[in-house]
């Protein structure tokens, strides 16, 4: 095993960008918590999931969704239920 020195610069740089990801994540998550209804690319890039993976998951019925004038609409709370269950496997 090798081991590895950091030094209090790299420590800090690490620091700064690691802040910088966490406020990306946060300001995503309060942008999409603000809405009750999201469309498909937003539950996409939620889930971080291809078209295909979320198509299959309204075939077999386990993401409920609604479809007004061809677009379709996932609500928030079952994209979170879904995410919870996901999370307890």
């Amino acid at each position: 095993m090798q081991i590895e020195i950091l030094t209090k610069e790299e420590l800090q740089k690490f620091k700064s960008e690691l802040i910088q990801e966490i406020k990306q994540v946060i300001k995503t998550n309060e942008t999409v918590t603000s809405k009750q209804w999201l469309r498909s690319s937003e539950v996409r890039e939620l889930l971080k999931i291809s078209p295909g993976t979320l198509q299959n998951l309204r075939i077999k019925g386990i993401l409920r969704y609604e479809k007004i004038g061809g677009i379709f609409y996932y609500a928030y709370t079952d994209i979170n239920q879904l995410m919870g269950e996901i999370g307890n496997l």
